[in-house]
């Protein structure tokens, strides 16, 4: 009897315990599908590793190849990482307007650590980087800018100067020079550009080349371009130190960044330590030196090719000759609609940053234009590319073609289709603050040249080079010059 009330109670037991596996299982799926239906689809890859050998061959061949399949928002499996792609204004606003505990920069961009240097950007919590982009944000506001570009003119006039009546020049390299110059000039300081330029100027080509593809992966794998990246940012916070210390002894102020972040103050009263300066100058560099020599060059090849905007911005320069002479300042960039048009169109083609990351911290939806919902999980890396996104042909006419037009009043592709239409410097909470400083500089840049030289481009259309970190222009860009004075109307 009693073998037999225990095996009653076995199988009781068993009984209730497949019952509560039926219950549970019919209660997962009244609650789970929802979430498993509108998970993103996802990019077939190698199992394993995924779709990491496809991307690392470079990710837009593989989003132009996925987009079309899967449409906006699709996955990527990178081994142990998913990255979840938002493709266009429709999805990828909450991209840009979700606040930093929802989708975080800091944990993406760690590699930069190194780089930039310990106590800044990247290496603090979000709060503190929040005041450090306030520095940023206070030494480019419009009276510092008026300052900086009276020194961009006088370095584009001085640069180019020395070039002859006529002759033939690799207009990158020349463009990449005088940025460097003038970016030493208005945000490392006069004493950098006087006295110290050689010496700066080789630790940053150090500092840049230490900064690869697999520094991404293991910023701090020991191999030389690491160890002289390393040794490069101790010298340059080296150099940084004595010019601080001489400022801070000799009381001399000077108009540029350096000063400004010397002068920056927390909101408890703290001030900037020294490291601290020379941290927030390197990272302002790297997010403007490149940016603003890439785009000048895109800027002068197309205009080179395209005889009806070049003689555009060639009749604004005259009518702005006619109507102030040979003074150039702030103001009077300003109203250079025509070549802001051209420099625009120029890095909505090509933009230097192919990609933006977060790190999702919480599950959020999309919405795509065509109605379909998904359901990003917490944990994915999200990104969004602006080199595909703004040659979406929905949003952009014939969007392969150079066409300076397209943001001319009454037409404005990029505002038509709302918002995050044209991502070329990011936008929303994370916008690239650097945006008004590069347009001064490159418009400077090119209303001198445009006044003072005719150019034609004897080398091939530039490729671009996307093996390099800030995509930019594949080998030389020659161009045969010849000097002029251009006359106002």
């Amino acid at each position: 009897m009693a073998v037999i009330d225990t095996d009653n109670k076995f199988h009781n037991v068993g009984l209730l315990l497949v019952a509560t596996l039926v219950v549970a299982k019919l209660i997962s799926s009244l609650i789970m599908p929802r979430s498993n239906k509108r998970l993103p689809p996802a990019v077939k890859g190698i199992p394993l590793v995924g779709g990491l050998v496809r991307f690392l061959k470079g990710p837009i061949a593989m989003l132009r190849e996925e987009y079309p399949k899967l449409g906006s928002v699709f996955t990527v499996n990178l081994i142990y990482k998913n990255i979840t792609f938002l493709i266009g204004p429709e999805v990828s606003a909450h991209f840009f307007k979700a606040p930093e505990s929802e989708l975080s920069q800091q944990e993406v961009y760690q590699f930069n650590v190194p780089t930039f240097g310990p106590g800044v950007v990247f290496d603090v919590d979000y709060t503190v980087r929040q005041e450090q982009f306030r520095f940023f944000t206070e030494s480019l506001r419009v009276s510092k800018l008026k300052g900086y570009v009276d020194q961009m003119v006088m370095e584009a006039e001085d640069y180019f100067s020395k070039w002859g009546e006529s002759g033939e020049v690799d207009l990158k390299y020349e463009l990449e020079r005088l940025i460097i110059l003038t970016a030493s000039r208005c945000l490392l300081g006069q004493e950098v550009r006087d006295k110290l330029f050689d010496d700066v100027s080789a630790l940053f080509h150090d500092l840049d080349n230490g900064m690869l593809p697999i520094s991404v992966i293991t910023p701090y794998l020991p191999i030389p371009a690491h160890r002289r990246r390393d040794q490069a940012r101790k010298k340059l916070s080296q150099i940084f130190s004595r010019i601080i210390h001489d400022r801070t002894r000799t009381g001399k102020s000077e108009n540029d960044m350096l000063q400004s972040f010397i002068e920056s103050k927390y909101k408890d009263g703290r001030p900037t330590t020294e490291s601290e300066v020379t941290g927030l100058l390197i990272a302002a560099l790297f997010a403007g030196q490149h940016t603003s020599s890439i785009t000048s060059t895109w800027t002068g090849a197309y205009l080179m090719c395209n005889k009806k905007y070049m003689s555009a911005v060639v009749e604004e320069q005259k009518n702005l000759l006619g109507k102030h002479g040979d003074k150039l300042d702030h103001d009077i960039l300003a109203e250079m609609e025509a070549l802001y048009r051209s420099i625009k169109e120029a890095l909505r083609l090509h933009p230097p940053l192919i990609m933006l990351l977060r790190s999702s911290h919480s599950d959020f939806s999309v919405k795509t234009r065509e109605g379909k919902e998904y359901d990003i999980p917490k944990g994915h890396i999200v990104a969004t590319s602006p080199a595909f996104a703004n040659r979406l042909p929905h949003i952009f006419k014939e969007p392969d073609t150079y066409d300076p037009d397209r943001f001319a009043a009454g037409r404005e592709e990029d505002k038509a289709a709302g918002a995050f239409s044209y991502i070329s410097f990011g936008g929303g909470r994370h916008g690239c603050l650097g945006e008004p400083f590069a347009y001064l500089q490159i418009k400077a840049i090119w209303s001198h040249l445009l006044r003072n030289f005719e150019f034609e481009l004897i080398s091939p259309f530039p490729e671009i080079d996307w093996n390099a970190m800030v995509v930019g222009v594949k080998g030389k860009v020659m161009v045969r010059y010849k000097r002029r004075v251009l006359s106002g109307n």
